[in-house]
């Protein structure tokens, strides 16, 4: 089928019709919805609108609470936890991030922990609105088991990213956002869907050999990113965001695709540190000579500025296939 040219509010809206219609609560979905827009706006189609009938699928199976209300503690004063309660994780973040970042300017550091949770999509935009608040960001998210270690073949992590969010000068000076596999997972979806190949070195088949066939590398494992350091990281994603957290850990969640299994229940972990008090103020310095000798190579580019620059070519619409929109409205009340 075409294409539509999709506002970037009216795909906001879709995905909150839809939502709703499968039978989340108002402020779930508008949560969820939001996310889907800043996906869409920085034109990261595997987190957008191709997301959105998963997430309805989920809510009515079961394998999100669509209903769910998230609860805060606060146990001492830096610690925040959340218990999503096996509902979405934009809600259960929203739900302490206020408490998170008035811990951050108040003790120096907030770290806020969430289990019972869920796919939180794109994590970096976590980042930067840690970032646009003026602290440091520092995030984790686990996922279920997709990356086997080095030399293996059973997958024991998830692909298990982290972000970095840096305030500036302007807001946000820069963000990183990476995995511990070559290539996100919803990136080889997104092949699979379309009937496409994948890129040598993305992934492995069940067999343990390598692969460009999508659905082959989806009963398989994904190829960590830098073999053993990348497997290394996504380690250290698991220990932050499941162990510390409280979660389930990838190795037992279900899958985030499909209706196989019950909810998942994996976790996150958030660290925002107020710059100024570690750095006797010489942070925003620092972090303008480290830009500049970043910039100032013909060449190069900071961490996500394809995605801040995306900005600009969404700001009049996203192109959206039609199909995918005929697949989201049939959720739709």
């Amino acid at each position: 089928m075409p294409n539509a040219t999709m506002t970037l509010d009216e795909i906001r809206q879709l995905a909150t019709d839809a939502l709703t219609g499968a039978g989340a609560s108002a402020t779930n979905a508008a949560s969820v919805a939001q996310s889907t827009w800043r996906a869409e706006r920085d034109g990261v189609r595997s987190h957008g609108l191709l997301y959105v009938p998963i997430y309805a699928e989920h809510v009515q199976c079961g394998k999100v609470d669509g209903q769910a209300v998230p609860t805060v503690e606060q146990p001492k004063p830096a610690a925040i936890r959340v218990d999503a309660k096996s509902g979405f994780a934009h809600p259960a973040i929203d739900a302490g991030f206020d408490t998170m970042t008035e811990a951050a300017r108040s003790q120096g550091v907030g770290v806020m922990t969430i289990f019972n949770s869920y796919n939180c999509g794109v994590l970096g935009h976590h980042a930067e609105r840690i970032a646009e608040a003026g602290l440091l960001g520092l995030c984790f998210t686990n996922a279920p088991a997709s990356i086997a270690p080095t030399g293996g073949k059973t997958p024991v992590i998830g692909t298990n990213p982290f972000a970095l969010g840096v305030p500036g000068d302007n807001n946000v000076a820069f963000v990183i956002d990476q995995s511990a596999s070559a290539i996100a997972k919803s990136e080889i979806m997104l092949r699979n869907r379309e009937g496409e190949a994948i890129e040598p070195g993305w992934a492995l088949d069940a067999d343990g050999q390598p692969t460009t066939d999508a659905a082959a590398a989806l009963k398989g494992s994904m190829v960590p990113s830098g073999g053993a350091k990348g497997f290394g990281a996504g380690l250290m994603v698991e220990i932050f965001a499941a162990a510390l957290s409280g979660a389930v850990l990838g190795k037992d969640a279900s899958p985030f695709s499909g209706t196989a299994g019950g909810p998942p229940n994996t976790g996150q972990c958030f660290i925002a540190l107020d710059p100024q008090t570690f750095s006797g103020g010489l942070f925003g310095d620092r972090v303008s000579s480290l830009v500049a000798a970043l910039t100032e190579q013909e060449g190069t580019r900071l961490p996500g500025s394809r995605r801040s620059g995306a900005r600009t070519r969404t700001a009049n619409g996203v192109e959206v296939d039609e199909s995918l929109i005929e697949r989201i409205k049939a959720f739709c009340a």
